[in-house]
Order: structure tokens, then sequence, then C-alpha cells
């Protein structure tokens, strides 16, 4: 049993992976990573993973960043200076340094082994926790490390379930009845089914637990013969099986308390949509109303939320939608809706369906349809978005569903 503030805990460093370019969510990251979007209103998608390290008790922490990451610092730095160094707790941002031939990071591994010093230098590291910044989950790592440890792998991956027809973005895990990793394929175009749930494929998380003195070994002895060593899955991974290293799938337990898992790698603008609109649902798949299973993020020091109603149809109503702090819906009208903090929605205006991020204005009699708007956007008055599809295209980005997307800092003419 792990308990916190132990040895182990202590003995452990987490190196988060953050740099990501998010290109499927372009304009949501024009000008941040994708670890760095906005969702749920006031949540960083790199909360989630911070949030699981901290109710883990894991409290050092390296964030690799690389791609625009001017956001994502900033956020780190308010959110997240919460550490204290006289007790070993630290998180620290880390950028490329092109420590190694020049090279910006070249993948994921490669991210790690140029900041191999980081934890093969410090002498009270023996495990290292390998997680991605862009997935929104709820996973207890400790529970991770003590079946690493009571297994005595050199690698422990963290691995779920997902229909076949999804897994080919994944890499596939075949493994034994003691969870002992035999195969690995990553991105197939035909996914191997999980013989014990048809259906269903094994798939990687990107959740990883090396000892320190193994991955250090195994990247430098990689670099040495000359074998690409530049991402675990593609690289890293089926190196390591091949040459009989002990390497465990470790099966996702979800802290959600759900009776069907909850991790989302939110990639396209379809599935960052469909995501936040379930956080809506009266019974949405992801709790963020969890308070054994706390989420932090930055607060602004905004007053509460409120409506105002004038006389009329000037009437300020939310139904079935969150607002954030300093928001004012003064005689319009939201449903079904996710609006961030210091927003206003002026008189007779309607949205519908969408995402309204901080600091936005919807100009009065506005209509907003299947939107997602990104910060600091004044929408003018009388304006329609998201109703007509053709003249939509011509000035946004609208997804294949029909999704309105509006960048941040967008000025209309």
């Amino acid at each position: 049993m792990i308990f916190p503030g132990s040895s182990i805990l202590r003995d452990t460093v987490t190196m988060l992976l953050a740099g990501g370019q998010g290109e499927r969510l372009y304009p949501l990251t024009a000008h941040r990573s994708k670890p760095a979007v906005p969702f749920g209103g006031k949540y960083r998608i790199i909360d989630f993973a911070l949030s699981n390290c901290l109710n883990s008790g894991l409290r050092r922490i390296y964030v690799l960043v690389q791609y625009k990451s001017d956001s994502l610092n900033q956020h780190i730095f308010e959110a997240w200076s919460i550490f204290n160094p006289e007790l070993g707790e630290f998180i620290f941002s880390v950028p490329p340094q092109r420590k190694l031939n020049g090279d910006w990071y070249l993948g994921t591994a490669n991210a790690i082994f140029q900041n191999i010093n980081l934890f093969s230098q410090d002498k009270k590291c023996r495990w290292v926790l390998i997680l991605s910044g862009d997935h929104i989950y709820k996973m207890d790592y400790l529970k991770m490390l003590q079946y690493h440890i009571d297994t005595n792998s050199d690698l422990s991956i963290s691995c779920i379930d997902v229909p076949v027809d999804e897994a080919s973005r994944y890499g596939i895990i075949g493994m034994d009845a003691q969870n002992r990793v035999l195969s690995f394929v990553e991105k197939p175009e035909n996914p191997p089914e999980n013989p014990n749930k048809p259906g269903q494929s094994l798939v990687n998380m990107g959740i990883y637990i090396f000892n320190a003195n193994v991955l250090k070994d195994v990247l430098l002895d990689m670099q040495s013969k000359k074998i690409k060593n530049n991402d675990f899955g593609q690289d890293i991974i089926p190196y390591m099986v091949e040459n009989k290293y002990n390497v465990r799938a470790y099966e996702f337990y979800d802290e959600n308390k759900k009776s069907k898992p909850y991790w989302r790698d939110i990639g396209t603008l379809e599935s960052y949509y469909d995501a936040s609109m379930d956080l809506i649902s009266i019974v949405p798949d992801f709790n963020l109303y969890d308070y054994d299973w706390p989420l932090r993020t930055y607060q602004h020091q905004f007053p509460p939320a409120k409506t105002v109603s004038h006389e009329g149809e000037r009437i300020g109503r939310t139904l079935n939608s969150m607002l954030c702090d300093g928001t004012v819906v003064s005689g319009g009208l939201v449903e079904r809706s996710i609006v961030g903090a210091n927003v206003r929605i002026n008189s007779y205006s309607y949205v519908t369906d969408s995402i309204i991020m901080n600091n936005c204005n919807i100009g009065r009699k506005a209509k907003i349809r299947r939107a997602i708007i990104d910060k600091n956007v004044h929408v003018p008055e009388g304006f329609e978005i998201g109703f007509d599809v053709l003249e939509d295209k011509k000035r946004f980005n609208v997804s294949p569903t029909g999704i309105v997307v509006i960048p941040k800092n967008y000025v209309f003419k």
C-alpha cells in the first residue's frame, strides 16, 4: 500500500508531454497548443492530467512544452504554482532546447531523451511517470504505480478497450493472462480484437511508468545502435517487447465512477464539441461535480454570474447551460450552451448549442447556433451564426458536421 508522502511518491518524477500542435483543432490552436485549449468553461485541457497528479499525491512534475507555449506557460504559472520546493515539490515548464543535434522535439520519446538529465541525474528518481497533456479522464496514478512495483515491471502501459472501428488511431496491445505485453502494433489499418472482449481492441492510452534506470538504458542503447527512438508507440515499446523486457499492461481504472470508463482524446472539432456538450447533459458521462476528485484551474476574480430581466421580451434566461463567473445574461436567451467568464449576452440575443469562451460580447438581437466562439470576440448587433452554412463558410471555419468556429480575437468587418 502506498500512502501520501511515502518515499515511493517522492521517488517518482512525472513528465507531462504538452507540446501538441493540435492541427485538427484549428483554429482553436491558432494561438495556443492543444493542452492549453479551454474546456468546460473554466478549465484548460491540461488541467485534467495535472489534477490527476495532484489527487494522486504526485508533486514532482516537468511539463514539456513546444508549440505556441505562451498561453500554456502563463496558465501553469497562474494556476499551478502551488508546490513547495522546500519539500522537494515542483512544477517546471521545460521548453525544447535543441540539446541533441540541434533538433526540436521529434516525437514523444525524443522529448524525454532530450531531457534525460532531468531524471537520470536525480538521485531520488526511481520511477518515471510519462503522461499526455491533451486527454480528458480521471485516474489515480498511484494504483498504477503500485501495480508496476508489484509486478516488478520495467515498463507499465495503461490501456483501455475501444470499439474496433475506432482503434486504428491507437497502438494495439496483445497480452497474456498475466497482462504481460506480447505484441504491440502502432495504428494498424485492421486492429486486432481483444480475445476476451469481441468487438473491442485493447489500446495504449499514452500513460507509461518506467523504471528510471531502464528508461535511460533503453534510450541510450537504441541511440548507440542507431535504432530510431523518437516515439514510444512506434519505436520504444516494440523494441522493449521484442527484447523481452518485462512490459505489462495496466487496465485503466476510472475514478469518474461511471459504469463505462471515460477517456477522451478530443483531437478534432467534432470530438471537442461532443465532449463539451456532454457536460451539460442531464447525466453527463464525465462528472465535473465530483468533490471526491477536485479539478483545479486558475480562478478569475470575477463576481458571480447573473441574469438581468427588463420588460416584455427582454428576459435574461439560461436553460440547461453552464455559466462561469463574471458573465451577465441581460435580456437574452441561452440554451444548452457553455459560457465562459466575463461574457455579455445582450438583449434579444439568442445562443443555443454553443460554446462561448471568455471575454466575448454577444450583441443585441444576435443569433448563434452550433458555434464555438473563442476568446475576446464581439459579435455585432443582429448578426447570425450557424443558420446559413454557405454564408458561414465564406467567413469562418466550418467543421464537416456544420459546427462554426470563430477564432480568438476575431474582428467582424
